[in-house]
């Protein structure tokens, strides 16, 4: 392990001591016992440990905790679960302590002396606690760009959605599909915004019509089968679904058997999240994985940047995903993956 690769958490591990004690041993604060400082300050040098200028500068910050917003929706949702594991993980690496903000985040006082700075995932236009975060006069990430107007810079951590469904909507016309459908989530975040442009385009590009059956944000695999259960009955010539919600998928291969429809044959289903879901269903789900673990990260990590100075507070960086083809499309080849 080289000193590069180590972080005060390693050398936390390795000592048998927390995260704090760690930090206090290292600066010579804290109420540590000089044996346990004395050990802290050996591993650290045996694992050739060094502390990086911007990791001083945020043990500096005002209150060494950071906000992490997530969709009203999110919490039965396996992506936002997974990103929010990522984003605390980073921020322990970085000593910074997460408060997950609910609905009345701005109820106690003003977030600014409360908290350095701000993750704000897939903020939609309707939510109207989004304008207020965004305004709170500290540094804010968003997870996506934020659709709405804002007098204050933020930075913020992207897919390309536009690329990510054209990719779907390739993969299914590859293997045959020539009447695709989009079970388009609906809402204004620049994810479902992204998905439902993105099919109107590749369909004007490919001369391939796109049905776009709009549903909920968050629809469960129940209302899924149920629209496509409509969409199907109607459409007997719909040849390939794709699914947007989050784990709401296997409402298809419900619907599909049901009326005797068998996926990966006669009707390709695939998904724009991957999940639990997707991967344990049977046939498993051709899914984009959007490595939600390595998104919350990222958007930690740029916090951290702009925290210490060492990124823009209007900084846009791109966040990759790979495209998981299984058998519900009729096989499976080496996974396609985006520039991250």
């Amino acid at each position: 392990m080289t000193g590069r690769n180590v972080t005060l958490l390693d050398v936390a591990h390795a000592a048998g001591v927390s995260r704090s004690t760690a930090s206090d041993a290292l600066q010579g604060s804290g109420r540590v016992a000089e044996a346990t400082r004395a050990r802290v300050r050996e591993v650290a040098d045996a694992l050739d440990y060094r502390p990086n200028s911007a990791a001083r500068r945020l043990r500096r910050a005002k209150t060494s905790t950071i906000g992490l917003y997530l969709p009203p929706t999110a919490t039965r949702l396996d992506y936002y679960m997974t990103l929010a594991f990522g984003a605390v993980a980073r921020a322990q690496e970085d000593g910074l302590d997460v408060v997950l903000l609910g609905s009345r985040a701005s109820a106690h006082g003003p977030l600014a002396s409360r908290m350095d700075g701000l993750l704000v995932i897939d903020p939609e236009p309707g939510d109207t606690l989004v304008p207020t975060l965004l305004e709170a006069g500290i540094p804010v990430v968003t997870g996506e760009l934020y659709p709405g107007a804002s007098p204050m810079p933020y930075a913020s951590v992207v897919c390309d959605n536009a690329a990510l469904i054209t990719a779907l909507l390739d993969h299914v016309a590859d293997r045959g599909a020539r009447r695709p459908a989009l079970l388009a989530p609906g809402g204004e975040s620049a994810w479902a915004q992204a998905l439902r442009a993105g099919a109107t385009a590749w369909s004007a590009d490919r001369g391939i019509p796109v049905i776009v059956l709009p549903v909920p944000f968050a629809a469960t695999p129940y209302e899924v089968a149920a629209a496509t259960r409509s969409l199907l009955t109607a459409d007997p010539s719909v040849d390939a679904v794709i699914s947007g919600p989050d784990g709401s998928a296997p409402g298809i291969l419900q619907t599909a058997q049901s009326l005797g429809r068998t996926a990966g044959r006669d009707l390709l289903v695939a998904a724009c999240v991957d999940g639990t879901a997707a991967r344990t269903s049977r046939p498993a789900i051709t899914a984009v994985d959007l490595h939600p673990h390595d998104y919350g990260r990222a958007c930690t990590g740029l916090l951290s940047e702009v925290l210490t100075g060492t990124s823009a507070p209007d900084t846009v960086r791109r966040h990759r995903w790979t495209l998981r083809v299984r058998a519900s499309t009729g096989g499976e080849k080496e996974p396609r993956a985006s520039a991250g």
